[in-house]
């Protein structure tokens, strides 16, 4: 991978930071729901945002 300048590393940390509080918030969103279906819903968007940061943590090593 080429170089990266100081500001495409903090554009990856913001992506990934915003990732994080995605997780975060979709689990909560997730617990508080009572209907099974809006219930999977977030689950799956708390899933997708940690699938989500991972791939990219994958492609910068």
């Amino acid at each position: 991978m080429a170089n990266l300048s100081e500001l495409d590393l903090q554009n990856l940390r913001h992506l990934m930071g915003g990732y994080d509080v995605t997780h975060c918030k979709m689990k909560e969103y997730a617990a508080c729901a009572s209907d099974t279906k809006v219930k999977q819903f977030f689950e799956k968007g708390a899933q997708n945002a940690m699938q989500n940061k991972q791939q990219l943590m994958e492609y910068l090593r």
